[in-house]
């Protein structure tokens, strides 16, 4: 236990599947997968454990060695989050009673037992609150508990989990890839994502910025592509994100991932200019 963690509380705020679209990049990760120990932390997990539960339930469909890791600045919330895992440990809840979770008080520093690093850090909304010019210095104190080929997961999303976005950190600290993440289902633009993009690019959805410019081209195929809702949202955004590509964007991964909703690019591609 951290006797002074690092970082500023957040809201609090979670929800029941608020993470899931974050769980499931977590679980498809190279840093998972290959992991020697696969140590996930979810780090300022709220007001409530739900969240790492919910995550340790899918990892170990992957993964059945993995652990999950909640830390959070609140000793309060550190005990109703432990209060909760008694209710779990007892099978009075919809998750398993031998779900490898723990919880402790920590923050940036990401204090772990024994030595241990994690293979994947998880931070979701826990920037928001901070200064763009906070971020690096975040990043690299939280990228330095990872494990060689661990991944720090820093983003945003919606209270209900259906946009989303985030950028995956190596452990030097460095941002490699940013990802957006939607519902496909009833969306009227890509570009929502703007209201939920990472404290890195938040307010950098201006001209002359390159996720800006994203953000339009990816608006404008959408609605090119707008024959093809036709034969459902998941068809009409896997001919959007094709064409994006095709305009030149360095699109990452293939349909298996755009039919999730999912629009992976290279750090440098929308990097603050």
């Amino acid at each position: 236990m951290a006797s002074s963690p690092l970082g500023r509380p957040t809201r609090g705020t979670t929800g029941t599947n608020r993470l899931r679209r974050n769980d499931r990049w977590i679980a498809a990760s190279t840093a998972l997968r290959r992991a020697a120990d696969p140590l996930v932390v979810d780090l300022g997990y709220g007001a409530s454990g739900v969240t790492a539960f919910e995550l340790a339930a899918r990892l170990r469909g992957v993964r059945d060695d993995a652990e999950v890791l909640g830390l959070e600045l609140d000793p309060v919330r550190v005990a109703t989050a432990a209060a909760q895992l008694v209710e779990v440990r007892a099978g009075r809840t919809p998750f398993p009673p031998d779900l490898a979770v723990a919880f402790a008080r920590g923050g940036f520093e990401v204090p772990l037992p024994q030595g241990r690093r994690a293979a994947v850090i998880r931070a979701m909304n826990v920037l928001r609150q901070y200064d763009e010019a906070d971020v690096p210095d975040a990043w690299r104190a939280m990228a330095a508990r990872l494990a060689p080929g661990g991944l720090l997961v820093e983003g945003t999303c919606d209270e209900i989990g259906r946009v989303a976005s985030w950028v995956d950190v190596q452990p030097d600290g460095g941002p490699v890839r940013f990802t957006l993440s939607l519902r496909l289902g009833g969306l009227e633009h890509p570009s929502i994502v703007a209201e939920r993009l990472p404290k890195a690019l938040i307010h950098r959805n201006v001209p002359g910025e390159r996720v800006h410019a994203l953000l339009l081209d990816l608006d404008r195929e959408w609605d090119r592509a707008a024959p093809l809702a036709t034969f459902g949202a998941t068809q009409r955004f896997i001919a959007a994100v094709a064409a994006l590509r095709e305009r030149g964007w360095p699109v990452l991964g293939g349909r298996s991932r755009w039919r999730l909703g999912e629009l992976t690019l290279p750090w440098a591609a929308v990097a603050p200019r």
